[in-house]
């Protein structure tokens, strides 16, 4: 049983106002043994979308490397935008070493009311990812039904949006598309992923979520 724990502490800038909310980086991270293009940070994998698409938004010119360079252009991008991460997952067990969802068990998970109260200015959560088990929305339902706070729906398009409040501080979450290779299949099965393809054929997912990202990231 492989042992796979969250290499980084949450990353949350002074007066954040988002707070992004995975779940675990690959195993490598945790044993950092890198590959080529991967940056030892959150979201750092060569394989993952996130920070190539934050890139295009942004027009960041960052690069993908193993460096200390790196590393600060994120946190600099971070606290210049107000945008903290602190991923639910604090560790998991694994039967096999991957970094699917699905795979973990026993799974301890941060206190992400804890944090949000610690960082009052947080007003939006945005989930990599939805409900499906063990992802990010999932985990951090389970933690609102247990401290008795209730989740409320504003929209069930995609990307679904709920709130909650801390207090009379009102929350909203966001559960977009997981900027991971494994979502791709779901983003064909988009409907307005489906009608924007019929309009524009060069579109991919990676655009798609371009296009979604935009509009809760600016």
């Amino acid at each position: 049983m492989f042992l796979h724990t969250h290499p980084y502490s949450p990353f949350i800038p002074k007066n954040a106002a988002k707070l992004i909310v995975g779940t675990l980086p690959p195993p490598r991270f945790t044993e950092k043994v890198f590959k080529e293009g991967d940056v030892d940070f959150s979201y750092g994998s060569r394989d993952g979308y996130l920070w190539p698409i934050l890139n295009r938004i942004f027009s960041l010119n960052l690069v993908f490397e193993t460096t200390e360079e790196a590393i600060q252009q994120r946190k600099l991008f971070l606290a210049a935008y107000q945008i903290g991460i602190c991923d639910i997952v604090a560790s998991a067990e694994r039967e096999q070493i991957d970094a699917s969802d699905l795979g973990m068990k026993n799974i301890e998970c941060r206190d992400l009311i804890f944090y949000l109260k610690e960082n009052p200015t947080i007003d939006t959560i945005l989930f990599m990812g939805g409900n499906s088990k063990n992802g990010p929305e999932y985990l951090f339902r389970k933690q609102l039904k247990d401290k008795g706070i209730k989740l409320e729906t504003i929209s069930s398009d995609v990307p679904r949006e709920y709130q909650f409040k801390i207090g009379n501080r009102n929350i909203k979450t966001v559960s977009l598309t997981a900027p991971s290779g494994a979502a791709n299949r779901a983003v064909g099965a988009i409907p307005e992923y489906k009608a924007l393809k019929k309009k524009h054929s060069n579109l991919n997912t990676i655009d798609f979520r371009v296009l979604q990202y935009i509009k809760y990231f600016v």
